[in-house]
């Protein structure tokens, strides 16, 4: 899929991603090629700067991904505006594409956010508004 938005990830989105990796390495769970409970890593980076980090929690009732865990902990820290965002896989499995639920959350709340996607043509960024054409909108529907 091509993205209107797409472009190739500056140093700084890359300092993200090494976050990430860094952070979902350092507390999986899992040892490679096992499921386990926390398996994915997230890092969000907010208008001012900082950058926050989280992982998943994986339940068969639903989990609460790496993506929103890394927005929550965002807000909690005072943080309102999220500029650039992603999500990697633990032991190595790379930046992952965000599951339709986190892109739909992304779509309402963010739609300005840039994420952090592996490409064809390598990583790019990409608006979050990008990830889900026609998508269902939360806000329209709400007037």
């Amino acid at each position: 899929m091509t993205f209107a938005s797409a472009q190739p990830v500056t140093d700084g989105e890359r300092a993200l991603v090494e976050l990430a990796e860094h952070t979902i390495d350092s507390s999986t769970d899992a040892v490679p090629g096992q499921d386990g409970i926390h398996t994915m890593g997230a890092a969000v980076r907010v208008a001012d700067g900082r950058i926050f980090a989280g992982v998943n929690l994986y339940h068969f009732t639903g989990v609460p991904c790496a993506e929103t865990v890394a927005l929550a902990a965002a807000r909690a820290a005072g943080a309102t505006e999220p500029t650039h965002i992603v999500a990697v896989g633990n032991h190595g499995r790379g930046v992952k594409s965000p599951c339709g639920k986190d892109r739909q959350i992304f779509a309402d709340l963010y739609p300005l956010m840039r994420v952090i996607i592996d490409s064809p043509d390598g990583l790019v960024s990409v608006l979050a508004g990008e990830l889900l054409p026609a998508g269902y909108d939360h806000r329209a529907e709400q007037r």
